[in-house]
C-alpha cells in the first residue's frame, strides 16, 4: 500500500517526498553524464536513459511521481513495519532510497536499524551514503544531512 498515493492523488506525504527529492536531484530536462558517468535526465532518472533523450517539464514530473511510488514499493518491502514510521522518517528514507537504489537501501544499515526498532541509529546511517565513484561528493553529504535532519525531526 503506497503512503504517496491515494485514489490516484498524491498525498501530503506524496508531495514532501517530490520537493525534498525534486531539490536534490534538480531538473534538467536534455540527458546529461551524471559525477561518475552515467546518463541522467529530469529529476535524477538513470534507467534507460540514452545520451540525447529530451523530456519536458511535465514528463519529468510525472516520471519523478511514478519513479517514487516504484522506489517506495521497493523500500517498503525490506522494512518489517513501513506504515510505523512517522512521516519525515518515512520520506527520508525514500529520498535516500531513490538516490541510491531499493537494494543498496535494503542492504543498508538504515533499513536493518530501522528494522530493529533503532530509527536514531537508522537516521543517523544516513550520513554513511556521501560517495559517488568511491569518492565524497560534497551535494551528497548535503543531501544526506538535510535527509538525517527531516529524519530525526520526525522522531
Amino acid at each position: 500500500m503506497s503512503r504517496l498515493k491515494k485514489a490516484g492523488k498524491m498525498t501530503a506525504i506524496g508531495a514532501a517526498a517530490i520537493a525534498l527529492v525534486g531539490a536534490w536531484e534538480g531538473l534538467r530536462t536534455v540527458a546529461y553524464r551524471d559525477v561518475v558517468g552515467i546518463p541522467t535526465v529530469c529529476f535524477g532518472e538513470t534507467r534507460g536513459v540514452k545520451m540525447g533523450d529530451r523530456y519536458s517539464v511535465d514528463e519529468c514530473k510525472v516520471m519523478l511521481g511514478d519513479a517514487l511510488v516504484e522506489f517506495e514499493a521497493g523500500m517498503r518491502a525490506c522494512l518489517k513495519n513501513p506504515d510505523g514510521l512517522p512521516d519525515k522518517v518515512y520520506v527520508s528514507f525514500l529520498s535516500a532510497s531513490y538516490n541510491i537504489g531499493t537494494r543498496a537501501f535494503c542492504g543498508s544499515s538504515m533499513a536493518r536499524k530501522a528494522n530493529a526498532g533503532d530509527l536514531r541509529g537508522a537516521c543517523d546511517s544516513l550520513a554513511l551514503w556521501n560517495k559517488a565513484g568511491g569518492r565524497v561528493v560534497k551535494g551528497l553529504t548535503n543531501r544526506r544531512a538535510e535527509e538525517r535532519r527531516l529524519c530525526l525531526e520526525g522522531l
